[in-house]
């Protein structure tokens, strides 16, 4: 390793720290991924070798450790215990990407299917490594493709069983969830028109066409098109944005120095 230079070194052994792995594996995953840590992590997390490790009587004394005592499933109360374990706080963002991994259907659940299988997938049989890739999840956040898979995955684990649509006040937390990590300036402002103009639930049209909105837009709303093929729901709040003076025309508002 002494032969790499110092941006190569630090990514070595930042890989070591999270995953445990050993140098000349990280060195291995790092190369083959073109030295993107993302790409190193996918390398080393989805290696069959990796997922046959899995003891399935340790997965299985995990399950039980977090089970409720009157159905065969994960429930609230357990959930909480293993976010205690893991040292992260339940309303984490976190928490939603350990439910993508599982495929979760619901929030604040898992089906013993789910949690099994979820961990045997990303190679945890025990507390210490599920700590281990807590730290990878978050990497997950900042891959683009996979931000937009978490965002999509959200709207159907977080909707009550049985309905269509999103409440609002759940979008609402949900948006300002995912949007924190991505740091969309007009995120509370589009939560604030809601509760102003619209006081209903969500689809899923809508839910996954902010998320291209937030995306291709620009916060001055220069770039925006009154003709394209937006949700009524997004072009009523460009109209807000502009009743009330939100956006200075043509001018993009920094907000880099807000958010710091």
């Amino acid at each position: 390793m002494n032969k790499l230079g110092r941006g190569h070194r630090d990514k070595v052994q930042q890989f070591m720290a999270i995953t445990g792995a050993s140098e000349k594996v990280a060195l291995h995953a790092l190369k083959v991924s073109d030295w993107h840590l993302e790409g190193a992590f996918d390398v080393f997390y989805t290696q069959p070798q990796i997922k046959a490790f899995t003891d399935s009587r340790h997965l299985e004394e995990l399950y039980n450790r977090y089970k409720d005592q009157y159905v065969d499933m994960i429930m609230a109360d357990g959930i909480t215990v293993l976010c205690n374990d893991l040292q992260v706080d339940p309303q984490d963002i976190v928490m939603l990407v350990v439910s993508w991994h599982m495929k979760a259907a619901t929030m604040c659940e898992f089906s013993k299917q789910e949690f099994l299988g979820g961990l045997q997938a990303l190679g945890i049989d025990s507390l210490e490594k599920f700590r281990e890739r807590i730290q990878f999840m978050r990497f997950e956040l900042k891959d683009e493709q996979k931000f937009r898979e978490i965002y999509n995955f959200a709207f159907g684990w977080a909707k009550e069983k049985g309905q269509k649509s999103l409440a609002l006040d759940t979008a609402i937390g949900m948006w300002q969830l995912l949007f924190a990590e991505k740091q969309w300036s007009l995120v509370d402002h589009w939560c604030q028109f809601l509760q102003a103009r619209h006081n209903k639930a969500i689809s899923r049209d809508t839910w996954s066409q902010l998320l291209e909105f937030a995306k291709t837009v620009d916060t001055s709303l220069s770039n925006y098109d009154a003709e394209g093929a937006w949700p009524y729901l997004i072009d009523e709040f460009v109209e807000y944005l502009n009743e009330n003076e939100i956006i200075q025309q043509g001018q993009p508002i920094d907000w880099s120095l807000k958010q710091r």
